[in-house]
């Protein structure tokens, strides 16, 4: 297998002259014709035609990393590519890797065997081979790096071709980092109903733990005419419910001289009614320059009241080592400011157990802080040294005290619940999943409690009321009011499941179930032209390619 570090590799360096190309025809010896033979040529990898083969998709991690997920399937149907649920039947597996945890890269490479013993083509795409592209169990595969997802039909098109392509570099304009590819491309959503934008990409931080770092690189936004106009977008597709996403939302702006209140009061001009918006993770430090705006902005009827703010420690010391910049009595400053002017508020938040150095003491802080505030959402995490990161050289705290306080924090968690004083209450949830189980559709209030309601299609995509009759640790039950309006918030037909975004009406690209995608009438006639073109030059090439066979055929017949 050839390794290339880019397409443009392909051309050798080290291609003939043309004086040498003139030697050599002086010296070439005609041949005598033979008779004609009956032969069967073995096709060699480059004359094997991409674009028509079936591709499976894996992608672990946070939310901006399904959004890459979306973006490359949507380009990878568009150019001609079926997208498969079945691994066994795919002729190439595209594995979108996360870099936080040791047990997801774990996973990604054990998949990475799993497809090789198969013989399946490979491709790799996310945080982990963008921070490491030398691991040994990377060798020899092609990479899409995370600022590249715009050129994956290029890498995958050679990967099917028996070549190794390596894309890592990142987006500027004139040496100015961009947030990454365009937000116009072609996707296909996960949920139909849920669109995930993500906003800007890397972080102003430092943490000691962190491995994302490494991958996505310093803080590069996106212009705030380009997030409307993709949240446009996505409404005239169906959309009910839009999720912005990035390492850290709060710093949203600061590279391009704008900041998250000014992004959210134009996105919320432009979200129909009843249709929903929930802003991602924000880190302490940022959030408090904009609290007054942050509040007026959550108490939106167009936005959840919820807020996703990681304390990872309630110990100061601890924080200092993590490099958090900022202290547990500034995010005590977030919570309160937050629940007193927008009463009901949900904020979730992380705690990391066993950080190098954490002590006893250190440790019982972050359980009074959990005691006090009873986070109704909890992301408990055992730490775990990642590869490269000041953190790993530290000394590290025993793997049996890193169980024992997880699961202590874990009990603490489970010992309460949130929900029990809602009985009775009625709510207006929007509807927007099915749960694991398929038994209920999942909901959520404007709160985004997670409310689970009869799976009736009447109600998939729809604002609805119901009382809440029944509560566990992470959801309630909701019966709908009876005579209550059942509202839908989608100015559109929502696309169907496996549809490609972001088409134009006369282009069409067959989905795995046999159907056909829906075109959006929000895209211009530039974007149309750009994806027309490109088809158009691809279907050019595939059929150079099979006229190049059937010549190199008919010329060996006549010899």
């Amino acid at each position: 297998m050839e390794d290339l570090e880019d397409i443009e590799d392909m051309v050798s360096g080290q291609e003939p002259t043309g004086q040498e190309r003139q030697a050599a025809r002086r010296s070439v010896v005609p041949r005598a014709r033979r008779r004609k033979q009956e032969t069967v040529e073995e096709l060699q990898a480059d004359s094997v035609i991409p674009g028509m083969q079936k591709i499976w998709m894996k992608t672990w991690g946070c939310s901006h990393n399904n959004s890459d997920g979306e973006y490359m399937a949507g380009q990878l149907a568009a150019s001609g590519y079926q997208i498969t649920e079945n691994p066994a039947e795919a002729d190439l597996w595209l594995l979108n890797s996360c870099t936080v945890k040791n047990p997801a890269e774990d996973h990604f490479r054990n998949s990475i065997k799993k497809a090789q013993e198969q013989e399946k083509k490979v491709v790799v795409a996310g945080c982990v081979p963008q921070a490491q592209p030398r691991m040994e169990y990377l060798k020899g595969l092609s990479v899409i790096g995370v600022q590249q997802i715009d050129r994956v039909v290029e890498v995958v098109d050679e990967a099917i071709k028996g070549h190794s392509v390596r894309l890592l570099g990142q987006k500027k304009d004139n040496g100015k980092r961009l947030g990454g590819a365009r937000l116009d491309l072609p996707k296909i959503r996960k949920n139909p109903l849920i669109e995930i934008i993500s906003i800007n990409t890397g972080c102003l931080n430092a943490c000691t733990y962190c491995k994302t770092k490494h991958a996505r690189g310093e803080l590069a936004s996106y212009p705030i005419e380009e997030l409307v106009e993709r949240a446009r977008q996505s409404f005239l597709e169906g959309v009910c419910e839009i999720w912005l996403t990035s390492e850290d939302t709060g710093a949203y702006g600061k590279d391009i001289g704008t900041d998250l209140p000014s992004l959210l009061w134009r996105l919320v001009e432009v979200i129909p009614e009843g249709a929903m918006l929930r802003l991602g993770m924000t880190n302490p430090p940022y959030i408090l320059e904009h609290l007054e705006e942050m509040a007026k902005i959550l108490g939106h009827p167009r936005v959840f009241a919820f807020l996703h703010v990681p304390v990872q420690s309630g110990s100061d010391s601890v924080l200092m080592d993590m490099k958090r910049e900022y202290c547990v009595a500034d995010f005590r400053r977030v919570v309160d400011f937050l629940k007193d002017r927008v009463p009901g508020i949900t904020i979730a938040t992380d705690i990391i157990c066993g950080f190098p150095g954490e002590t006893d003491a250190d440790f019982q802080e972050t359980l009074n802080l959990v005691k006090e505030y009873r986070f109704p959402s909890l992301f408990i995490n055992q730490f775990y040294p990642r590869p490269g990161t000041p953190a790993a050289r530290m000394e590290q705290v025993p793997a049996q005290v890193k169980k024992q306080r997880t699961k202590e924090l874990s009990q603490l968690f489970h010992s309460y619940h949130p929900y029990e004083h809602k009985v009775g209450q009625r709510q207006h949830v929007l509807v927007t999943e099915e749960s694991f189980d398929a038994q209920y559709y999942v909901a959520h209030n404007k709160f985004y409690e997670q409310v689970l309601v009869p799976k009736s299609p009447e109600f998939k995509g729809k604002m609805v009321e119901v009382e809440i009759y029944e509560t566990g640790k992470h959801f309630m039950k909701g019966r709908p009011v009876e005579d209550s309006e059942v509202f839908t918030p989608s100015i559109a037909q929502p696309l169907r499941k496996g549809e490609v975004s972001g088409l134009p009406n006369d282009f069409k690209t067959p989905c795995p179930n046999g159907t056909h995608s829906s075109p959006s009438e929000a895209l211009g006639p530039t974007h149309c032209s750009r994806i027309l073109d490109a088809v158009g030059l691809k279907g050019l090439s595939i059929g150079l390619a099979l006229l190049a066979v059937v010549v190199a055929l008919a010329m060996e017949r006549l010899c």
